[in-house]
């Protein structure tokens, strides 16, 4: 079992930055990749940002070059820094990271921290 939590969300102005956390508890030797996510009002979850455990990394098209996915291994926590933040960000982000045991992998979500981005 992997718990996370996120945190770091609130409210910001256009052009601001915010940098979430996600930190993660539990069976941590087994997690392969961490990832964020974010749903607004009304939509699908999308995919935001991922690290593998090499620290290879890969964003979605609309936050390339604003958004720096990263993971300190030694406090076993992802970030997300999120620069030039536009009203269009505004969501609640969630963490995930993805967990091997063996041959089958599990999927564990945070709660969710809300990003709200004033114009």
């Amino acid at each position: 079992q992997v718990q996370l939590v996120e945190s770091g969300g609130g409210l910001v102005q256009a052009g601001g930055s915010l940098r979430l956390s996600c930190a993660a508890s539990g069976s941590i030797f087994s997690i392969n990749t961490m990832d964020w996510y974010r749903q607004a009002p009304g939509k699908q979850r999308e995919f935001v940002a991922r690290i593998t455990s090499g620290g290879s990394t890969n964003y979605a098209d609309s936050v390339k070059g604003r958004f720096t996915i990263s993971r300190d291994n030694a406090k076993n926590t992802a970030y997300l820094q999120m620069n030039s933040l536009k009203p269009e960000d505004t969501a609640v982000y969630y963490c995930d990271c993805v967990a091997g045991y063996g041959i089958n992998t599990v999927t564990y979500w945070g709660q969710g921290t809300q990003v709200t981005v004033s114009s």
